[in-house]
């Protein structure tokens, strides 16, 4: 994941005004939850184990171990390991949608900058240290259908499609949502694909390209129908 940014303000506003909390009528992406050191330590261990590992590959007697707690400790802030593996992702969010917004807010001052932006910001993802792909998706892929797990890497995708509406709106497109949609498969596959092999920029690259092809298409004006001659 790109940068140690967290989205801790509940104030931060979306591009448009729309509250963080509220976009596109979705629930906020990271709830408060209650905090201790112990706590902290457990959540900084597993992001950094279930990241670099994978979510099943790390057991809960080394996650105890690495965080220097006691098993009691650890089941009183997570009843159940798939418990932790909400709150690792939950954290993961936070980042993502903070790198993501600081890009756009980076970018240039028009809407089809700032939108654009959004995938500008891949490159830098797959660069990071330690870059193993995209946690919602490797966790999908590890996750129980119908399960907690699935539930917060859907809640994640429903927040990227109307982050990126929002944008494609500001920006004039004609079918905002399915603009939306389409980047959205874009940085998906863009951020897998980089998982492969982190040192091969190339599929990210095309991605980026592609999407800045999409964006300029959907945002270009359509020509008038020519005028009938008058005899």
């Amino acid at each position: 994941m790109i940068g140690p940014l967290r989205w801790t303000d509940a104030s931060v506003r979306l591009p448009g005004g729309t509250d963080r909390g509220t976009m596109g009528g979705m629930p906020a992406a990271t709830r408060p939850q209650p905090t201790s050191p112990a706590r902290d330590r457990i959540l900084d261990t597993a992001c950094a184990l279930f990241y670099a590992q994978g979510l099943r590959a790390v057991g809960v007697d080394l996650l105890i171990a690495r965080s220097g707690v006691a098993k009691a400790t650890f089941y009183k802030h997570f009843p159940s390991k798939d418990d932790l593996i909400v709150a690792y992702l939950g954290r993961m969010a936070d980042d993502r949608q903070a790198a993501l917004v600081a890009a756009v807010d980076a970018a240039g001052s028009t809407p089809a900058q700032r939108l654009t932006a959004a995938l500008d910001a891949l490159p830098a993802m797959q660069a990071a240290k330690g870059y193993r792909g995209c946690a919602f998706i490797n966790a999908a892929a590890e996750a129980a259908a119908g399960g907690s797990i699935q539930a917060r890497v859907a809640e994640q995708r429903d927040w990227t499609l109307a982050w990126l509406t929002d944008l494609a709106m500001q920006a004039g497109a004609s079918k905002p949502a399915e603009l939306a949609a389409s980047l959205s498969v874009l940085m998906d596959g863009a951020l897998a694909a980089g998982s492969v092999d982190p040192r091969d920029a190339t599929p990210v690259e095309a991605s980026v390209d592609a999407g800045h092809r999409l964006v300029k298409r959907s945002l270009k004006a359509p020509s008038k129908p020519a005028g009938k001659h008058k005899k």
